[in-house]
């Protein structure tokens, strides 16, 4: 049967999964960036830059096999692949002992998400089916990143107690053995709820039919279709300002004399905003509509870029994050729920992994982007730079993105 309320008891051990998949990635949040200042001394942003583009490139690829080899061969076998992928990288990180290891972590690490991430998803939307998709994504999405703000402000305090290396990551091992536990032992297959949910279908236009391709798919989710091309290129700059985020903002701070404590509490609190506020934003969705919402979100985020660019204390980065945070939290779940509304569940997954891959090629955008700008001419430059490249995106989906409220459905 589809539903919350029917699958309940699974959908809460995915929610719990995907908590531990974003407590991986936040292992490396706050005391990457400093540990390729502080001890393999890169002075080049675009040189330190280097580990958040091999993540993303390696997580936007496999986002897109994702997709495809869950509806080929299953949810669980891709999910607990992901898991695999992620054992060799806290070692790694650990003992690395020059920059190309921690490279080739994050080119790992990439991999594991992007199987781990993006199967936790198309469960999730496997099991609601149609009428709670932006409730769904909420959750999945709040946990993830709930699990990343709780572990970046914990390395935070543990990079300051014990040091950068080894303790951050000996946490960050915690996770991916619980987290291979529990998606053995109690996830179950969820591919039968999206073949079921087919049978009663009613494809959102003549070309989104449930024979396509999977050419067809990704030239329907990337270009053809108003809404999926609309909500691709969102995905594409929300996540290239998030690695700009992730990559400059703690050198940033720890330049203008913050400790890495106070570091910690600024890179926690913008994914934490983001995390708690799509237990909200993703309901809204179904009830409000998906455009506006997107739309809203792109701008606020561009805002607190803007604050960061121009301040120089913690206060107004605080002031910031949480602006980041709240906009995040606005267009993360409704993205994906707007996929959800449009593509076929026959290839919905594939879809899905579509769009993630050009969501997360922002993460290599963002760190290529802002690496060169920094270089040329500083961080504020950089920030400012990426925050009108924000406010333009919203723009697009304004102007692109047709106003029907898939979300009532």
């Amino acid at each position: 049967m589809l539903g919350l309320r029917q699958n309940l008891a699974q959908f809460i051990l995915l929610v719990a999964v995907n908590a531990l998949v974003g407590a991986t990635l936040g292992q490396e949040r706050t005391v990457l960036p400093l540990l390729a200042t502080d001890a393999f001394h890169l002075d080049l942003y675009t040189s330190a830059l280097t580990y958040i583009l091999a993540f993303g490139l390696s997580k936007a690829a496999t986002n897109y096999f994702a997709g495809t080899l869950s509806d080929r061969f299953g949810r669980k076998p891709v999910l607990l692949a992901g898991w695999l992928a992620a054992i060799p990288v806290p070692p790694m990180l650990i003992f690395g002992p020059a920059w190309a290891w921690i490279v080739a972590a994050n080119v790992l690490l990439g991999i594991s998400q992007g199987l781990t991430w993006s199967t936790t998803v198309v469960m999730k939307m496997d099991l609601v089916g149609p009428y709670r998709r932006g409730l769904a994504m909420g959750l999945n999405e709040a946990a993830g990143y709930l699990g990343l703000a709780v572990t970046a402000l914990a390395t935070g305090y543990l990079a300051f107690a014990y040091g950068l290396r080894p303790a951050p990551f000996l946490l960050g091992a915690a996770y991916i053995a619980l987290g291979l536990a529990l998606s053995v032992l109690t996830v179950r297959e969820t591919r039968h709820h999206a073949l079921l949910e087919a049978k009663a279908h009613v494809d959102a236009h003549r070309h989104a039919h449930g024979g396509l391709t999977n050419r067809e798919v990704f030239t329907l989710t990337s270009f053809r279709d108003r809404s999926l091309s609309a909500v691709s290129q969102a995905g594409m700059v929300n996540n290239l300002n998030d690695g700009l985020a992730w990559g400059l903002f703690p050198v940033l701070f720890a330049g203008s004399g913050l400790g890495v404590g106070q570091i910690g509490v600024l890179a926690a609190a913008y994914p934490a905003v983001w995390g708690a506020g799509q237990l909200f934003t993703g309901a809204a969705s179904d009830r409000w509509g998906r455009k506006w919402l997107i739309v809203a979100g792109m701008l606020v985020q561009a805002a607190g870029l803007a604050i960061v660019a121009a301040s120089h204390s913690f206060g107004p980065w605080l002031a910031a994050a949480l602006l980041l945070g709240t906009g995040t939290a606005m267009v993360y779940p409704t993205l994906l729920a707007a996929i959800g509304d449009v593509a076929h569940p026959a290839w919905r997954a594939r879809s899905v992994g579509v769009y993630r891959l050009w969501r997360d090629s922002g993460f290599a955008a963002g760190a290529l982007l802002s690496g060169v700008l920094a270089d040329l001419y500083g961080i504020p430059a950089a920030v400012g730079a990426v925050a009108a490249l924000t406010a333009a995106s919203g723009l697009v989906v304004a102007f692109r993105m047709p106003g029907r409220n898939h979300g009532t459905r």
